[in-house]
């Protein structure tokens, strides 16, 4: 196999690399690398190989290949870069130029250290919102479709205006430019191809603890009101036994109060809902954006629709308006190892129909029966209103039993 040195290589080309790594480019055979960072060297006498779309096939190829190979990568490889991969499949010497990161830090003047970092280069930007509410700094790499002007106006859909932004354009090359923006400046502003945002909170944020009171959604407010209750809300919450990268499922999901609660738990991960009633979907929506969840919301009627989903590490059932043996046969079978599925159920009758559906499917269950009453005041004196009833269900597939 062949020796394989991975450089990094700012936007000044040659002029970014030391003499010894300039050195070995010129010794090399076979140069890999993006179109841009191969420009930098026209006067190269061996193979240039341009990186594609697809890692896997450069692999193959070098896996094969006798040859003295660099490849070069932008900044540093080893930071939202092509170094992690390549390094996992391939023996491999990799050696980092500055990052953009520590070039925009530096231009801003500020410690980097205690930032949150994440990147909507070549991802979808869906999440990003639970991701970084409440952060103080926030350094988000950018591509040519989730630009700055689109960072603005995702973050200004859901009111967080906040941030002040710093844009650090073609940094370390003669074309850099380096400048503060208001978010609704920055929706407008033109920006070079290549750049960096960082986020910094100037103002106060809305806060939300765990629990949000029911009346701060937005709802159809029929007598007692179509919500799960803050109370069985948080437990329903801890039953599924969330973490920080969860993959969840909210069906049924109505105002969205499960949702935004898993969302914000699950801020690494993803939250999928879907709700039958069409009247409910525009104060699902407005609650997302209140609080700051971007949950991916359907109209449908479950199971239609679940196959869209990736596999879930948790789900809550929160109504099934029929059909729970369908219903259950998608959520136990696509359910990942170790997770959770948790179902409220408000009569007898669909407690039994859903323990029995859960032990024909080989899972084990745990059951709460929640009793809440709220205190109310009466005159000068104070009473109990009570709360209907609710079972909450815990079910989970024990390992090595059939049918899970």
């Amino acid at each position: 196999m062949a020796h394989i040195k991975m450089i990094g290589i700012g936007d000044e080309g040659i002029g970014s690399l030391l003499p010894m790594y300039e050195k070995w480019i010129n010794e090399s055979e076979v140069l890999i690398g993006g179109k841009r960072q191969l420009s930098f060297f026209p006067e190269y006498i061996g193979e240039k190989i341009v990186i594609g779309s697809g890692l896997s096939s450069l692999v193959e190829h070098l896996q094969s290949e006798t040859r003295n190979v660099v490849i070069l990568a932008s900044g540093d490889p080893l930071f939202y870069g092509i170094g992690s991969y390549l390094s996992s499949k391939i023996d491999l010497e990799i050696y980092p130029y500055l990052s953009s990161l520590q070039l925009a830090f530096a231009k801003m003047r500020e410690r980097w250290q205690d930032a949150y970092f994440t990147s909507v280069h070549g991802r979808s930007i869906k999440g990003l919102a639970q991701r970084i509410d409440g952060k103080e700094k926030i350094a988000i790499l950018t591509d040519t479709e989730n630009t700055p002007n689109k960072i603005a106006q995702y973050l200004l859909s859901f009111g967080m205006n906040e941030y002040q932004a710093f844009v650090g354009e073609n940094l370390g090359s003669e074309n850099e430019r380096c400048l503060w923006f208001s978010l609704d400046k920055m929706k407008d502003a033109e920006f070079s191809p290549l750049n960096i945002v960082i986020l910094k909170k100037i103002g106060e944020n809305p806060q939300w603890p765990i629990g949000i009171d029911d009346e701060a959604f937005f709802q159809r407010k029929p007598d007692k009101g179509l919500i799960t209750k803050k109370e069985i809300r948080t437990l329903s919450i801890s039953a599924l036994r969330l973490k920080e990268d969860s993959i969840v499922w909210d069906i049924g999901t109505c105002t969205g109060s499960v949702a935004i609660e898993a969302a914000k738990i699950a801020r690494e991960g993803q939250v999928f809902a879907i709700e039958k009633n069409e009247g409910d979907l525009e104060n699902c929506k407005r609650n997302f954006e209140k609080f700051r969840v971007d949950v991916t919301l359907l109209h449908g009627k479950a199971p239609e629709g679940l196959d869209t989903f990736p596999d879930p590490d948790a789900v809550f059932i929160g109504g099934t308006a029929g059909g729970m043996g369908d219903i259950l046969d998608i959520c136990c079978s696509r359910l990942k190892d170790g997770g959770r599925i948790v179902l409220n159920a408000v009569t007898i009758e669909n407690l039994s129909e859903a323990l029995t559906a859960f032990k024909e499917r080989g899972f084990q269950t745990n059951i709460t029966l929640a009793q809440i009453s709220r205190s109310k005041p009466i005159l000068n004196l104070t009473r109990f209103d009570a709360l209907n009833p609710i079972y909450i269900i815990e079910a989970w597939c024990q390992e090595g039993e059939s049918g899970c």
